[in-house]
């Protein structure tokens, strides 16, 4: 059991290092220090959810739906360009004096822009409930795979609460607007590759 738990987790924690919207967003958060708890939990919930499903075998759900793909990669891609946009028009405004003091989105909103990352995602299906999924079949027994998928959702919490509550180390270094503007470009131009990426190798 503890094999397998700790291939679910190095797994898990190797999927989801790499840098994507859904990651950025809550650095962000996490610098603004708003909603940070709620949004480390609804993120990491998402992914035990997905990654349960996975195990449990419903990504062969996705094989019986071809059309899914398509739309949640033309959904996905659209609502990464919005707030790509958002965050770019933002840092060419310059304008954080709300920032700057601390003021935020509401929890509501915040929740639901991470809702679109992870949701409209497909990077995140293919993930949980392919990759993650297909890994678990190599393990027989229900007890081996649900160590298996109990790692892989350890991995996404210990992630999101690091990064979100990690991100005030940074504090120090985000006191002026203008870092906050090369913060949000950068943003911005991560979500223009990131929906690029999707609808080019759709």
């Amino acid at each position: 059991m503890t094999g397998a738990a700790l291939t679910g987790f190095v797994t898990g924690l190797s999927l989801i290092l790499a840098i994507g919207a859904q990651n950025a967003f809550v650095l962000r958060q996490g610098l603004l220090r708003a909603h940070v708890f709620a949004l480390c939990l609804f993120c990491a919930a998402s992914d035990a959810l997905l990654i349960g499903a996975g195990v449990a075998g419903f990504g062969a759900v996705v094989a019986r739906f071809p059309a899914l793909p398509a739309v949640m990669t033309w959904g996905g891609a659209g609502f990464l360009a919005v707030y790509g946009a958002l965050r770019l028009r933002a840092a060419l405004r310059g304008d954080y004096a709300m920032v700057l003091a601390g003021q935020s989105a509401s929890l509501g909103r915040t929740i639901a822009i991470a809702a679109g990352f992870t949701w409209l995602n497909p990077h995140v299906y293919l993930d949980t409930l392919g990759l993650i999924g297909a890994i678990s079949t190599r393990y027989e027994g229900d007890a081996a795979r649900i160590a298996f998928g109990v790692g892989a959702i350890t991995a996404s919490f210990l992630f999101f609460f690091s990064l979100g509550y990690g991100a005030r180390l940074l504090a120090p270094v985000m006191q002026s607007a203008r870092a906050w503007q090369w913060l949000d470009a950068g943003i911005g131009v991560v979500m223009w590759a990131l929906a690029a990426g999707l609808v080019l190798h759709r």
